[in-house]
């Protein structure tokens, strides 16, 4: 595996908020804690030293019995040691783990808890993964695509989709070893999950926690009780949300009055104000889950997406209200992974990476011009236009006013003539070079198949089957702390 980086505003394909964030820009700074820099974590762990040992042992008991239910010991880590912290990825419970970039997340964890074991030797790091089990959009996560096929799990179940059992769940043609035995042995998709991700990533000591459980939820039922009959958290997101808005970034999520769900045996209700429930039947929203991760974890990062990273900084105000650290947001790694072949057709073609994230239009566009020998364009003649029309228009305006406006009407006629000639000398070159055009979509299909980023829509198996180490080699290519966009060729 060879590989090459980009940064991020080289490729045009980042949001302008996620740019200036890792620019450290001053005007977005108070939006956040420490910046994404390997040297502000000492900063951080003196912060969450304070993190209840209370809490710490709940954590500690839970993971314990959530592996043993699985029958798996979980890594070799002991949170109830004040001197252990996390670093946490979240994401839905995707089938045989979902698109490339779930992987790219978890090596991403794996591999900011090794950076900060060297970096501070005297504490332990600990990389996690955070189910998301509580979540209930199934239609996202009920499938995959592998090898050109969609595979799909269609079940009547409804609520938390960790708690779906899996006595429905679809016969998938293609053999794995590991996940045959997850959704054989799993009783539940949550139990799924872990036993496959235990398999993929616990000699790497990933903890994956599933937090629907009410001894976690207990440490987190005083905020959820303030947010039930108080109200409180929706004034604070609504006003940074608009200070983010008024310096022209587009928000992810809009808080509720409300930003709970009732868990139920069979579905996920939203809660509104004035409803009463037992608060261990609560489950926090996309707005209140951040929070309750950082209260139940001695956790001092999040990875995530662009969007992940976007909207927790929607969300200082309510740390700071209930005086909980805000982690270190960083970017997971980002990358796109290509044979040996696809690497030698597109520097054959003369390709870059920036090519290849075009849209089909300016991409086909680009290459023609950059491979042509004549002008396709008709700016000079536009250019030649412009003073011959407007001396006409002079002219006639000086012996009778009213032929002004056909003056003008002739010239915005012959713009869009020049203009309708350039399209048609560009199709006719782009058929002039109709095998090249074709190999160049080709590739762009195939790297970004269905119009979409490799990594969001490929599942890893399809590099893991003929590349039993690529796991591996990505946890010895990624580097967390490199902002920059991989290029991977295997």
């Amino acid at each position: 595996m060879s590989n090459k980086t980009h940064p991020f505003a080289s490729l045009n394909a980042f949001s302008t908020l996620l740019l200036d964030y890792l620019a450290a820009k001053p005007a977005l700074q108070a939006f956040y804690g420490n910046a994404p820099q390997i040297s502000h974590f000492k900063d951080q762990i003196s912060k969450k030293k304070s993190f209840p040992s209370s809490s710490r042992a709940i954590l500690q008991t839970v993971l314990t019995e959530q592996y043993a239910a699985i029958g798996a010991e979980m890594p070799a880590v002991d949170l109830r040691d004040e001197n252990t912290f996390t670093v946490t990825t979240g994401h839905q419970l995707n089938l045989y783990t979902g698109p490339l970039y779930v992987i790219y997340k978890l090596v991403s964890t794996i591999n900011l808890a090794r950076a900060l074991q060297k970096e501070y030797p005297n504490q332990r790091f600990v990389p996690v993964y955070w189910m998301a089990t509580e979540d209930h959009d199934f239609k996202e996560i009920n499938h995959f695509f592998a090898f050109g096929t969609k595979y799909t799990w269609n079940t009547p179940q409804k609520g938390a989709v960790g708690r779906f059992a899996l006595s429905d769940f679809p016969k998938i043609p293609f053999r794995n070893e590991i996940f045959d035995k997850a959704y054989a042995e799993g009783k539940s998709l949550s139990e799924a999950v872990r036993i496959y991700m235990h398999a993929l990533f616990g000699a790497e000591g990933l903890l994956c926690l599933d937090a629907d459980d009410q001894r976690l939820k207990s440490i987190f039922a005083p905020i959820m009780e303030a947010d039930l009959t108080q109200q409180v958290h929706e004034p604070i997101v609504r006003a940074t949300s608009e200070k983010l808005e008024a310096l022209g970034y587009k928000t992810q999520v809009s808080a509720r009055p409300v930003n709970l769900f009732q868990l139920t045996a069979n579905d996920r209700v939203r809660l509104e104000k004035g409803d009463s429930v037992d608060i261990s039947e609560a489950s926090p929203n996309v707005i209140l889950r951040p929070l309750y991760q950082e209260v139940i974890l001695p956790n001092l990062a999040y990875i995530g997406g662009p969007a992940e990273v976007a909207y927790w900084l929607q969300l200082k105000g309510i740390f700071d209200l209930h005086q909980v650290p805000f982690p270190i947001l960083l970017p997971r790694n980002f990358a796109i992974v290509k044979t040996q072949k696809q690497a030698e057709k597109a520097e054959k073609l003369g390709l870059t990476l920036a090519d290849l994230f075009k849209n089909e239009l300016a991409l086909r566009r680009d290459f023609v011009a950059s491979r042509t020998q004549h002008q396709l364009d008709t700016t000079e003649e536009l250019k030649a236009l412009q003073p011959i029309m407007e001396s006409l228009a002079t002219r006639a305006k000086a012996i009778d006013p009213t032929l002004e406006p056909s003056v003008l009407a002739e010239q915005a006629r012959w713009t869009k003539g020049l203009e309708r000639i350039a399209k048609k000398l560009k199709r006719a070159e782009e058929r002039n070079h109709g095998d090249a055009v074709n190999q160049v979509l080709a590739l762009k299909e195939a790297l970004f198949p269905a119009g979409e980023w490799q990594e969001r829509h490929t599942n890893f198996l399809e590099f893991a089957s003929d590349h039993p180490d690529f796991v591996h080699e990505l946890l010895q290519t990624f580097d967390p702390l490199n902002f920059e966009f991989y290029e991977i060729t295997l």
